[in-house]
C-alpha cells in the first residue's frame, strides 16, 4: 500500500509537522501488518477488525494514551479515504477513545534548571555550545522540540532580541529572548561558521546537517539524567517547566498561551495546576482576612 499521497494531504492540508506525518504513517504501517493475517488490505478492513487490534494493543499493555493515538491516525485516514471516494462508509464513524487517567507531569524545579543552566561548559566545543542552547532555547521560550529543529537563520532575529516560530499548522509566533540566551546564540554562531553546511537550518549536527527529534531528545536526557531524579526526562517537561515557572511567578495566564502558541487557553490550562502551591501561597499572604489574623 502506498500512503505518500495520504502523507502529502497530512502536510500540505492539514498542516501536521514531518514528525506528525512520520507517527501516522507508521501507525498505519503497523495496523496493515496485522491485517496481513487476515489477508486484507487498508481499504478493506471492518470496524470489528479495528477493535481486534486496538484490543491486541491493550494486551500488549501499551497505555490508553498512545491506543488512543494510534485510532485517531486510522481514523484520520479512513476521513481521507472516504473523501477520496475509495470508501463508501467512514469505518470509524462510532469508535470511541479509551478511557484515560489524568496524568501530572511534574515540571523541572528551578533548583534543577539552575544547576544545568550555570554549570561549566567548554567554549570553544562546537557540541558543547549547541547542546547548552538547545537547553536554554526549549526552557526560555518553551518552544516545541519539533518548533526547535525547525528554526532557521533568518528565524533568530538579534537585533530586535527576538525569534520566530512557526508552530502547529503553519502558525507563527513571535517569542522574545533573554540577554543570556542572545549572549549563548552569538557564541554558537561563531562556532557555526566554521561549519560547513549547504542548509539554512539554525541548529545542525557537527557534519553541517539539520537536527534530528532523538538527538535533541538525547541532549535533554544527558543533561538532566545527572541534575534529576524525574523517571520522565524530554524536551516536552523543559515547555512544561517553562509555563509553570511563568505561571508561578505571576504571568497572565493569555500571555503564556500566547507565548506557548496554544490555540485556545483550555489547552495552556493544565500547566495551572502544578501552580496551585504559589497561588496558595500569594492567597495566604495576600488575602485581607488573613492579614487581618496576622
Amino acid at each position: 500500500m502506498d500512503l505518500s499521497s495520504f502523507k502529502k494531504y497530512l502536510s500540505l492540508e492539514k498542516h501536521y509537522s514531518p514528525h506528525t506525518c512520520e507517527a501516522y504513517i507508521r501507525d498505519l504501517l503497523q495496523f496493515q501488518m496485522f491485517l496481513e493475517s487476515y489477508e486484507l488490505t487498508l481499504e478493506q478492513a471492518t470496524y470489528p477488525i479495528i477493535r481486534q487490534w486496538m484490543a491486541s494493543l491493550v494486551e500488549k499493555e501499551i497505555s490508553s494514551q498512545t491506543v488512543n493515538r494510534k485510532m485517531s491516525s486510522l481514523k484520520t485516514y479512513y476521513k481521507y479515504l472516504l473523501q477520496q471516494g475509495k470508501i463508501d462508509v467512514q469505518v470509524m464513524s462510532s469508535h470511541k477513545s479509551l478511557k484515560t487517567s489524568a496524568q501530572v507531569q511534574v515540571p523541572f524545579s528551578k533548583g534543577e534548571l539552575q544547576s544545568i543552566l550555570e554549570s561549566p561548559y567548554n567554549p570553544e566545543s562546537f557540541e558543547e555550545v549547541r547542546d547548552r542552547l538547545i537547553i536554554e532555547l526549549l526552557y526560555v521560550t518553551g518552544m516545541r522540540r519539533a518548533e526547535l529543529i525547525s528554526l532557521r537563520i533568518i528565524d533568530v532575529q538579534l537585533e530586535s532580541k527576538q525569534l520566530k516560530v512557526k508552530g502547529k499548522r503553519n502558525k507563527e509566533r513571535i517569542i522574545p529572548l533573554l540577554t543570556q540566551s542572545l549572549n549563548l546564540i552569538k557564541d554558537y554562531l561563531k562556532l557555526r561558521d566554521l561549519i560547513d553546511t549547504p542548509g539554512n537550518a539554525f541548529l545542525i549536527t557537527v557534519k553541517g546537517r539539520p537536527l534530528y527529534p532523538s538527538l535533541v531528545y538525547r541532549v535533554v536526557s544527558n543533561f538532566f539524567k545527572k541534575a534529576s531524579l524525574k523517571v520522565k526526562v524530554s524536551p516536552h517537561v523543559l515547555r512544561h517547566s517553562f509555563a509553570t515557572h511563568l505561571l508561578d511567578q505571576g504571568a497572565d495566564l493569555n500571555s503564556v498561551k500566547e507565548l506557548l502558541g496554544h490555540s485556545s487557553l483550555a489547552s495552556t490550562q493544565v500547566y495551572t495546576h502544578t501552580s496551585m502551591q504559589a497561588l496558595k501561597k500569594i492567597h495566604a499572604t495576600a488575602h485581607p482576612r488573613n492579614l487581618k489574623n496576622n
